[in-house]
């Protein structure tokens, strides 16, 4: 088959205007102008998008699928509060809801264009609907364990729950990897990121939430924050259970603190958010050769700050883009997490290493994939490379025709203008037609599926 549009963005190198790529058994077997292709491949059927872009499925390098069905349940209101309400209407939530949620963001994940993604989970409800959808990821299980004397037996159940997950990706073939990582480093015990920085192997990568938000930073420097017990706040009495309450404060940066209890010296990490960062900080990531993922909507409206990429650019530390969920930024949209990143970084940086349009789409697809280990399977058009494709709709872009097609889709497309997803060579989500999950032993009718997340959202309500 062969698959055309205006434009193609390979990612790794220089658009090719009226371009097209050739699959063949969930491949990549050519890309080139189609006038090139048509006359090597003259028997391919040939899919034509018209004014559109033809680009790598986006992976989304941090993302909570099990809140997908929280977008718009809170009041509009900063971190600290939001959180303690996510604490409070995660604990209403049975089994199956999660099941049900983390299906619902994995379906809005493919019509988004996402086609890999790195989940962050103690259920492995995300694994399980990443299986049906057919995307591709990171499973990292999630260890929140307050008390010091419930380390050991926490570690043994996240061991049996990862080499379960294991087994379960094998058994379908999917390309998924396994990882851990902590809860919220001032919601557990630092025994926790000494365990896992022990635990982990190059087989197992660990995701760790750190230097989030200001509370944060204050609670692991000064002990006091919305979240310290002894704040007597809304927000602090939602964590009652949750904490230690043995904490006492360090005097040092989230990162630092990191650093101190082992966590960084994994052999791979990626820092989730890492926003409130002081001097050394960048330093000491870059020489445990940590990566930073991003995620700008979420922070900006949270009021948690602007994660400094250009700094870490600077620094020659990995950097990618994730969307968080729903329930922090409202929407799963790639696109409009570029735009806004994007421009955040130039509204509070200037000229100063002025970010473009590819680099942000590059933090979206290839530089995403490295940082998350898969990287010669996906995350550009090349040859060889598995078929991970989206065609984005530039038709009511207002420009085309463009010499900047990269600017074209990072600075005037959304998800609503995503016409196609393909997975390993299968078109998976189609604007006209709709979803078509590939693994008909686990399907779901997508109707079925939003029914039961507005039955979910109601209550939530409630």
């Amino acid at each position: 088959m062969i698959l055309t549009a205006r434009y193609v963005l390979p990612v790794v190198g220089r658009a090719i205007e009226n371009g097209a790529v050739v699959v063949q058994n969930g491949r990549i077997a050519a890309v080139s102008t189609l006038d090139e292709l048509r006359y090597w491949y003259p028997d391919d059927e040939v899919r034509n998008f018209g004014t559109a872009a033809l680009i790598p499925g986006f992976v989304d390098a941090h993302s909570h699928l099990e809140y997908s069905t929280m977008g718009g349940i809170f009041e509009d209101v900063p971190y600290a509060p939001w959180k303690a309400r996510i604490v409070e209407k995660s604990r209403l939530l049975t089994p199956q809801d999660w099941e049900d949620a983390a299906l619902l963001g994995a379906v809005q994940a493919l019509s988004a264009g996402i086609t890999a993604i790195a989940d962050v989970t103690q259920t492995g409800a995300p694994l399980r609907a990443i299986a049906a959808t057919g995307q591709h990821g990171v499973i990292y299980r999630e260890v929140i364990t307050p008390k010091k004397c419930d380390v050991e037996a926490d570690m043994a159940a996240a061991d049996r729950d990862i080499q379960d997950w294991r087994a379960f990706a094998a058994d379908r073939d999917m390309l998924v990897r396994v990882g851990i990582g902590p809860g919220s480093i001032y919601a557990v015990h630092p025994e926790v990121l000494r365990a896992i920085g022990e635990y982990a192997d190059e087989q197992t990568p660990v995701a760790v939430h750190v230097a989030g938000s200001r509370e944060e930073a204050d609670f692991i420097r000064y002990g006091s924050s919305p979240f310290a017990l002894a704040a007597d706040s809304e927000e602090s009495h939602a964590y009652e259970g949750l904490q230690s309450d043995t904490f006492l404060p360090t005097g040092v940066s989230p990162i630092r603190y990191a650093l101190n209890w082992g966590i960084l010296y994994a052999p791979e990490v990626v820092a989730i958010h890492a926003i409130c960062i002081e001097p050394g900080d960048i330093e000491r990531l870059a020489e445990q050769n940590v990566g930073v993922v991003a995620c700008p909507r979420s922070n900006a409206k949270l009021g948690n700050g602007v994660t400094p990429l250009l700094a870490f650019r600077d620094a020659h530390i990995p950097v990618a883009l994730g969307t968080n969920s729903p329930a922090a930024a409202d929407s799963t949209d790639p696109l409009e997490e570029m735009r806004f990143g994007l421009l955040l970084q130039r509204a509070t940086s200037g000229d100063k290493g002025f970010l473009s349009a590819h680099d942000m789409l590059r933090m979206s697809t290839i530089d995403a994939a490295r940082l998350i280990g898969m990287d010669k399977e996906i995350g550009s058009l090349e040859i060889g490379k598995r078929a991970d494709i989206v065609a984005v709709d530039l038709s009511n872009s207002m420009q085309v025709p463009t010499n900047s097609p990269h600017a074209a889709v990072v600075h005037s497309a959304s998800r609503n203008d995503v016409m196609m997803t393909m997975i390993d060579g299968r078109v998976v989500y189609d604007r006209a037609e709709g979803f078509s999950l590939p693994c008909e032993a686990e399907r779901d009718d997508v109707d079925a599926i939003l029914r039961r997340a507005e039955e979910l959202r109601i209550r939530l309500r409630d």
